[in-house]
């Protein structure tokens, strides 16, 4: 395979699939995945610690100065390091989550976050996904893709990962998902709307709205113009 620079940008909106995606294309071709959406968490749950307000750019910003954040490839993925302290595992809660896209519609926030994931992915084979990927920190990605699905399909993906037992026709289970798809529309207006580096496909981006198409077909799809950018051969699974 290849040893050449090579970055893959993927871009979309809350609950399409970037982060499963991203993973995936790190494993199968062997590139490192930056995950842009971990280092957000991990700066909004520094700051819901320290008791920060998430509109208080000033104070945001002096918390930036004297954050450190790192990611290390593991086997299935990355630790998140903040500061040193491993916290992988405390960063995919709900307030947090929240809070990052919260933190993410500053400028200023955005503009230090540049420049670290651009630290990270340059001279390397990287993946990275997150909203402005292919539009900002990386306007010269050698591949696009902007994974985009309807509301409704996002929201019902999101639902059966933090419910997989439901089967989703309780009143508790309907009251979930309505919850869940609360939560992608607002997320969605606000990073959509954001006056800096708001949502949105590159005008070179691959674009692939998954509402009707399954996983592998997604994965296939991409796999295929990964293949193709880098001269791979199709490697039959048959033995």
């Amino acid at each position: 395979m290849t040893t050449r620079p090579c970055i893959i940008a993927i871009d979309g909106p809350a609950g399409a699939g970037k982060s499963t995606v991203a993973k995936h294309l790190a494993k199968h071709f062997g590139f490192l995945n930056l995950e842009t959406g971990a280092m957000y968490r991990a700066f909004a749950m520094k700051a819901i610690e320290r008791g920060v307000d998430m509109d208080d750019v000033a104070a945001l910003e002096r918390l930036a100065g004297e954050t450190q954040i790192q990611l290390e490839p593991v086997v299935g993925g990355n630790r998140v390091l903040l500061d040193g302290v491993d916290v992988t595992s405390r960063i995919r809660d709900a307030e947090v989550t929240q809070g990052a896209s919260k933190v993410s519609v500053h400028p200023l926030i955005r503009t230090w976050m540049v420049a670290l994931q651009r630290e990270l992915g340059k001279n390397s084979r990287v993946v990275m996904e997150g909203r402005d990927i292919g539009t900002v920190v990386f306007p010269d990605a050698d591949l696009k893709f902007f994974l985009d699905a309807s509301p409704e399909a996002r929201s019902q993906r999101r639902y059966e990962q933090v419910s997989p037992s439901r089967n989703g026709d309780d009143d508790a289970g309907t009251h979930v998902q309505a919850a869940i798809a609360k939560e992608l529309r607002e997320r969605d207006a606000r990073d959509r709307n954001r006056a800096d580096s708001p949502l949105r496909a590159a005008d070179d981006a691959i674009v692939i709205d998954s509402t009707n198409m399954s996983l592998n077909e997604v994965l296939n799809l991409i796999e295929d113009q990964v293949r193709d950018h880098l001269h791979l051969p199709v490697v039959s699974e048959e033995p």
